[in-house]
């Protein structure tokens, strides 16, 4: 029986939607408010869930205060209060939309948790702008 558990967490950042190759009227007809050259902040939401087998032992698919901890140090301490376009190497050359930003999540989680559990990011950007990535 396969159960998936789930942590909520959550981080303040800022960014620049920007794409080098394109002129500045590209960028800005393109990407609008979101290039502005001085930056706009999101309070992200980060929801990271698990689906594996429950442990008869522990009754815990996984513990959730590892998963706490994991993502507090993968993720809350390299992106909260940053700008991430000058402030994180992920970021320095990939634009940081919310899709390439779940992904680098996503990897950074996925290279601590163990294969045998079945790996889901979402991101909220806004309310109502979220993305999810699952690894495919």
């Amino acid at each position: 029986m396969k159960i998936t558990v789930c942590r909520k967490e959550h981080f303040n950042a800022a960014h620049r939607l920007h794409n080098p190759a394109w002129t500045e009227e590209q960028n800005a007809s393109f990407f609008g408010l979101c290039n502005s050259p001085n930056f706009h902040g999101h309070n992200y939401e980060l929801i990271v869930k698990l689906t594996g087998e429950v442990n008869p032992e522990t009754g815990y698919v996984y513990d959730l205060k590892k998963l706490s901890d994991l993502i507090g140090r993968e993720v809350i301490s390299r992106f909260d209060h940053r700008n991430l376009n000058l402030d994180t190497e992920e970021f320095r050359e990939l634009n940081p939309t919310a899709e390439n930003i779940v992904i680098v999540i996503w990897n950074l989680l996925r290279a601590k948790i163990e294969p045998a559990y079945a790996l889901s990011v979402t991101l909220y950007e806004t309310e109502r702008n979220f993305v999810q990535y699952n690894g495919e």
